[in-house]
């Protein structure tokens, strides 16, 4: 079975950095977009940043030049590193991924989610 487990997040202070991993368990054939999620309390769930296999990278526009998507497809993980955190960035961030398993069909996955607070 394919699960996607996160790590990293915590309370750090403004400007300050954090990187967050999932990595993808399970029998995995293939994985193609890998993206991360976050949600705020009272706010809809947006994405932040996505990954395809080639390592071409997209970012909302709030987070450009200060959050780094990287992937490492050997270890089936996918990375956010946040520098010059701001409080608006507190959020329980997602990862999420299409991939296709050992039935050859492409599903999409997420992650169980990990806090992220900034405090100012």
């Amino acid at each position: 079975q394919v699960q996607l487990v996160e790590s990293g997040g915590g309370l750090v202070q403004a400007g300050g950095s954090l990187r967050l991993s999932c990595a993808a368990s399970g029998s995995t054939f293939a994985i193609n977009v890998m993206r991360w999620y976050r949600q705020a309390p009272g706010k809809e769930r947006e994405v932040v940043a996505d990954i395809n296999s080639g390592g071409g990278t997209n970012y909302v526009d709030s987070v450009k030049g200060r959050f780094t998507i990287s992937r490492d497809n050997a270890k089936r993980t996918v990375y956010l590193q946040m520098n010059s955190l701001k409080p608006e960035d507190t959020a329980v961030y997602y990862c999420n991924a299409d991939i296709m398993g050992s039935g050859r069909y492409w599903t999409n996955y997420w992650g169980q989610g990990t806090q992220v607070t900034v405090s100012s």
